[in-house]
Parts: structure tokens; sequence; C-alpha cells
């Protein structure tokens, strides 16, 4: 009889370990995130609907990240105005992994990021849209529709623009 519970405790905990991935294949709905922006105010991604949003988990101590950074700027500036086949202009919706504020506000302004679309809770790899997304290394990103689908992940250098091109109308 115990070992009978074990089994079902088992598989009842192995179920929700499990589910806590769904939603991040692509063609999965994207979870929410709602957190803050630099100015204290709320920001939800599903403000975004409509649009190809591109949500990028990054940090400004991640050296990759911001050797990325870069390609980003580039991206946005050319697609930000286009029209694609799932969505109606591009842009980035930056999920910081920071901890430290002043450090996240002077590496969205050193590395030129110019969209509106910054957040972050402040609590480093436990923030919550982190863990929503099942992030374990960043950068990391997941390229979502206008309704919300995620449609690609870790489109990083030429292969985000690549894939931008391939969706223009």
């Amino acid at each position: 009889m115990k070992l009978s519970g074990f089994i079902f405790a088992f598989l009842f905990l192995s179920g929700i370990a499990f589910s806590q991935e769904t939603g991040t294949k692509v063609g999965d709905i994207a979870p929410e995130i709602q957190n803050t922006t630099p100015n204290g105010k709320q920001l939800a991604l599903s403000e975004l609907r409509g649009k190809l949003v591109l949500v990028d988990f990054w940090a400004s101590w991640c050296r990759p990240c911001r050797y990325e950074n870069p390609n980003l700027v580039n991206a946005w500036k050319k697609y930000k105005d286009k029209n694609f086949v799932n969505g109606e202009g591009f842009t980035i919706f930056s999920v910081s992994l920071d901890k430290n504020k002043k450090m996240w506000i002077d590496a969205i302004k050193a590395d030129n990021l110019q969209w509106p679309y910054h957040v972050s809770d402040l609590k480093g790899w436990y923030a919550q849209p982190a863990q929503k997304y099942n992030v374990r290394s960043i950068p990391s990103n997941f390229l979502i529709d206008k309704n919300g689908k995620i449609v690609a992940r870790n489109l990083r250098g030429p292969r985000l623009e690549k894939v931008l091109e391939q969706l223009v109308k």
C-alpha cells in the first residue's frame, strides 16, 4: 500500500513538473508576463497583442546578452514598422534578470535599447517571468505572433533577422 502511494505521489509530482514547461514550446500560447517598468508602472505582455513580439530575457551583468543587444537594436530598427503575416509591426519586450535597478537602467541606456517595453521584478534568477518560461540561461528569447502564440525560440545573431524577413508580408 505504501508503495502504491509513493508511485502515485511520484507520478503526480512528475505531472506538475512537466506542466510547468507547457506553454513555452513553439505552437503554445505564451504565458502572460506582468511586471514593473523602470518607471515603476505595471506592464503586461498581453498589451502588445496584434504585434510580432520578441520576449527577450537578459541582464546587465550578462556579457553574452550585452554582445547580443546590438543585433536586437538593429532588428528592432529595421522591422518595427513592417507588417508581418502574423503581426502588425515588431517590438521587443525585454525581461531583465537583474537585481540592481541602477545597473539595469544604465545598461538599457548604454546599449541604446530604445523600445519602450522593459520590465523586471529585480529578483534575478528567481524572477517570476523566468520561472514561467523555464529560462535556465540567458540570453534567451521567444518570438510571439499577434495572437500570443510562440512561433520561434532563441533567435540570436543573424538568425533573428532571417526569421523576421521570412515573416514580412
